[in-house]
């Protein structure tokens, strides 16, 4: 085996040596001469050496030859040299090599680790190793004094929250504003509890220990101690495990206690990750010759797999929240919600694999990873903060009714929508600052500037045009809500009128609704192309041409546009109104660009073209008469039914409900005409629009009830036979009785089907 070990660092050594190339971690002028460089290239060398080396050491060489090999097959362009094609390579092959080489040094991470310890130990010695625990205990005990003295001395704001709480519990639970303001005010304090025990465990600690002790004393103190209790600071003010009633997050006690023991473990690994990492690097153990931290930053992800995993559903009904009028959208990414968890932490498991891969152990000591991870992962806490914000700083509900109840919750759910496009924003912001990201110049990380900031001018440029989308679709429908709460619109009126028409800017709005979102949509989409580096005057230009193009091949078209635009100037009619076009009935339901749809009371909807419309009759506008007819007996007195009338009338206007919407009384128009059956008396009234048939109706329950009241009767038709030969009718027998009736029968029909004939 020593002559194999032998050749193999002869032909490893020997690029190296031709092309003059430095080791990892040198630069090509420190790099050995070539005099020097060139002795172990005879095998007599070789074996000299290698006798000299053991097998371990011959196994670190040449892996450590073999990353060099590697590096010289990849070109290192970084951001910008290599672009797309460069970071498609690391982000494949250069991931696979990382992973390989982590496995294939996996058996020398107790060598490199006992290297680690072992140089500790011979740059301390066990006396600066004894300081260095003792001054640790020392300033422990100290910032756990000071951190104790200050909760005593706020325990009178901590007994108060907890009295607070406890009366929370003994009535309803907590409202929101209530339950942050406490969380809050704990979290404060835990956080300045811990802040206070690292600065006087760190002034102890600084003031009697020596300087060749003072970094591996803050790694311990920052990452082992402050990093896991911060941690679940944050933890117990997102999840309160032990507050049910004081908790912000909508997740059952298991869950919560669950995710709070894990999430304290969680924080524990991450420190010790960063530790042990730093640990090695202060005692001559770089990142990348021992590989340590592959394996722990995947035992990192894979915990928080398995915490997410476990915690599934209560994940997920944590990001449903207390709400049941979800949208689709919001129960499906709820439903999913868990998955997306994991896809991140897989996600950044890869992009370290990538850095690693540029060899950016630089940028992966900040651990921005693990940053950028739990950012995403608190998506249900930043929901609920913004649920919660709208909920207690929206408008209350304007007006009454259904209308306007539908109104505020849409306002409501345009409101959430906004804030979690602030929100995201925000989040991106913050993941960039702890990439260190430039969205000019992204080179620093090795992914392509020009691709990523291109890439983050899109996100942002969507996220802009969406804010602006939400904030003028908001602002129309809080307007045409109040307009139609005030004006009293009901759209599904039964009644053949329909119901009150709207106002002019009721009519208006939602046209302009739909034109502002589509001029919202084309101006962003043409600043996103123009961000990816489209030049958009070819676009401007093409959309012109074929303007001209639609509007002389589809004239019709543009006669009706222009036909709607004057009718709307004209205000010939408004949605909500009953209007008439050439024989067909219906109440405007709605209207667009181009033409008006008519619901019929019957349920069919008519969509009629402007220029198809030569005549337009509005029958809800400004005022409606109803003139109703009834018939009584000849021998009815007139003035006693216009006495009726006159009281009807007058109790009408008294009505608390329909009172309002008489315009003038009813009263009797005296004896319009006579027919075969009576007297024609005919009655009439002025009301808004929309409301006579409300009234109508009223009007005829309170007459026939006044009639009977009163005697009278309505006319009936009837047909009478008289027989001049026939005095008694007693003298009839039953079969004579019987023609006669058929008789009165076809006598009658006859008198009906007259009419209906003229």
């Amino acid at each position: 085996m020593t002559w194999l070990k032998a050749l193999l660092i002869c032909l490893l050594l020997a690029p190296a040596i031709a092309h003059g190339q430095a080791l990892p971690g040198q630069t090509p002028a420190a790099a050995d001469p070539p005099a020097a460089a060139a002795e172990p290239t005879s095998p007599e060398a070789a074996r000299d050496m290698v006798a000299r080396l053991s097998d371990a050491e011959v196994r670190a060489l040449l892996l450590e030859r073999l990353d060099v090999v590697a590096a010289e097959q990849r070109p290192r362009g970084g951001g910008g040299a290599g672009g797309l094609e460069d970071f498609l390579e690391h982000a494949t092959f250069g991931v696979v090599d990382a992973i390989w080489a982590a496995v294939v040094r996996a058996p020398l991470l107790w060598r490199y680790q006992s290297q680690s310890f072992a140089n500790f130990w011979e740059t301390l010695g066990p006396a600066g190793i004894g300081e260095l625990f003792g001054v640790l205990l020392l300033a422990i005990f100290a910032g756990l004094a000071a951190e104790f003295a200050f909760h005593r001395l706020t325990r009178n704001w901590h007994r108060a929250d907890a009295d607070a709480g406890a009366a929370q519990r003994a009535g309803e639970a907590a409202e929101w504003r209530t339950t942050f303001q406490f969380l809050t005010k704990r979290l404060c304090r835990d956080l300045f509890g811990v802040l206070l025990f690292f600065l006087v465990a760190r002034l102890v600690g600084r003031s009697i220990i020596s300087e060749e002790l003072v970094p591996f004393g803050g790694v311990i103190m920052l990452y082992l101690v402050a990093l896991p209790r911060l941690g679940a600071a944050f933890s117990r003010f997102v999840l309160a495990p032990h507050r049910p009633d004081m908790r912000v997050v909508y997740v059952n006690d298991d869950t919560a206690r669950f995710l709070h023991r894990h999430q304290i473990g969680l924080f524990i690994l991450i420190g010790f990750s960063i530790a042990i990492v730093a640990f090695n690097n202060l005692n001559g153990v770089a990142m990348g010759q021992s590989r340590l931290g592959f394996w722990l930053n995947l035992a990192v992800h894979l915990y928080v797999i398995w915490i997410v995993w476990r915690a599934r559903d209560g994940i997920s009904d944590m990001m449903r929240g207390p709400s049941d009028s979800l949208t689709p959208g919001e129960a499906w990414f709820a439903r999913v919600y868990p998955w997306f968890g994991i896809g991140v932490s897989v996600a950044m498991w890869i992009v370290v694999n990538i850095l690693v891969s540029y060899q950016a152990f630089e940028l992966l000591q900040r651990a921005p990873h693990y940053t950028t991870m739990f950012l995403l992962l608190l998506a249900p806490l930043f929901d609920t903060v913004v649920r919660g914000v709208v909920n207690h700083v929206s408008p209350p509900i304007t007006g009454e009714g259904p209308l306007a109840e539908a109104a505020h919750q849409a306002a409501l759910r345009s409101y959430v929508r906004i804030g979690r496009v602030i929100a995201f924003s925000v989040v991106v912001l913050m993941i960039a600052k702890v990439w260190g990201i430039d969205f000019h110049n992204l080179a620093a990380a090795g992914v392509g500037a020009q691709l990523a900031g291109r890439l983050f001018e899109i996100v942002f440029v969507i996220a802009i045009g969406y804010l602006v989308w939400e904030s003028v679709s908001l602002w129309i429908n809080i307007k045409l809500a109040k307009e139609q709460t005030a004006q009293g619109i009901d759209l599904n009126a039964e009644e053949p009128g329909g119901g009150v028409g709207g106002s002019r800017l009721s009519t208006v709005l939602p046209l302009l609704l739909s034109i502002s979102r589509a001029a919202i949509v084309v101006v962003f989409a043409l600043i996103a192309l123009g961000n990816i580096g489209i030049d958009i005057t070819p676009l401007l230009a093409g959309a012109g041409i074929v303007g001209l193009a639609v509007g002389f091949g589809a004239q019709k078209l543009v006669t009706d546009v222009v036909s709607g635009i004057f009718f709307l100037v004209d205000d010939a009619f408004r949605t909500g109104e009953f209007v008439e076009v050439e024989g067909t009935f219906g109440t405007v339901e709605r209207i667009s660009i181009r033409s008006m749809r008519l619901r019929h009371h019957k349920g069919p909807l008519h969509t009629i073209p402007y220029g198809e419309i030569p005549k337009l009759t509005n029958y809800s506008r400004d005022w409606v008469i109803m003139k109703l007819k009834f018939t009584v007996p000849f021998e009815t007195d007139p003035n006693k039914v216009k006495k009726i009338f006159k009281k009807i009338g007058a109790e009408m206007l008294e009505h608390e409900e329909l009172g309002q919407d008489f315009m003038q009384p009813f009263k009797s128009q005296g004896v319009f005409d006579f027919d075969d059956v009576g007297m024609i008396i005919r009655g009439k009234f002025m009301s808004k629009p929309g409301r006579q048939f409300v009234l109508r109706k009223e009007i005829y329950n309170r007459v026939k009830q006044a009639f009977e009241e009163n005697g009278i009767d309505f006319a009936r038709r009837e047909v009478r036979v008289a027989i001049p030969s026939l005095e008694n009718d007693k003298q009839l027998d039953d079969s004579q009785k019987a023609a006669l009736a058929a008789a009165a029968a076809d006598a009658a029909r006859d008198a009906t089907s007259e009419p209906a004939k003229a």
